[in-house]
């Protein structure tokens, strides 16, 4: 019998979950998916009987940090916000999940941006009128250590031999050398894009594409 593990970029999940939800997406939703990612791995010619080993959801720390709005000198403090109260509970939601490990990297401010709507305004005349005002800029945040926990996370497990499967749950290119790492060591490598189109430097590196 296989053994599985199932990876999850959970940003990318989310954002994913978002766009087709056009809502943040629940714990009934994950579960949801969860079960969608089971039953396609399941559905595979060589995997008709799985054995779970863990699921595990890579996130960052939602930011509680403050940043002052460099035009109108506004200053918000995310840790009051309702992103970060919506974002914490359901990290810990997702913790008290059976067989899920929730692994958390950190999420850094690295400065302020154009929203994308003012920015295509801006490069599209007649109607730019070339003047920005406090409300056009959001903040610029970026995951740090998710990226390495995924790697690690594969390394392990296939270096361990605790698995013989893993299904990885990204659109990231960052991740074939995991999925390279994880095929040479002998473990099956699918790959679960949630619909997510392209990428086919990272199909190039998974057995099988479910999804």
């Amino acid at each position: 019998m296989s053994r599985l593990a199932v990876l999850i970029d959970g940003e990318f999940m989310k954002k994913r979950l978002g766009r087709t939800l056009r809502r943040f997406p629940t714990i009934a939703d994950f579960r949801a998916e969860r079960q969608k990612i089971l039953e396609a791995y399941a559905a595979s010619p060589l995997q008709p009987d799985p054995d779970l080993y863990r699921i595990f959801y890579y996130t960052a720390e939602p930011y509680t940090g403050e940043q002052t709005n460099p035009l109108d000198g506004s200053v918000t403090r995310y840790g009051d916000t309702p992103s970060y109260r919506r974002n914490q509970s359901f990290i810990e939601k997702l913790e008290h999940e059976n067989d899920v490990a929730v692994r958390r990297g950190e999420l850094k401010f690295k400065g302020w941006r154009l929203r994308p709507s003012i920015a295509n305004q801006l490069i599209s005349p007649p109607t730019s009128t070339g003047t920005v005002v406090a409300s056009d800029l959001q903040p610029d945040f970026k995951q740090k250590g998710v990226d390495m926990r995924i790697g690690l996370d594969i390394a392990t497990l296939a270096l361990k031999r605790l698995v013989t499967d893993v299904v990885v749950v990204t659109g990231d290119l960052d991740m074939m050398p995991a999925l390279k790492l994880a095929r040479r060591e002998g473990l099956r490598v699918y790959l679960h894009m949630m619909g997510a189109r392209g990428r086919s430097q990272l199909r190039a590196h998974a057995d099988q594409v479910i999804g």
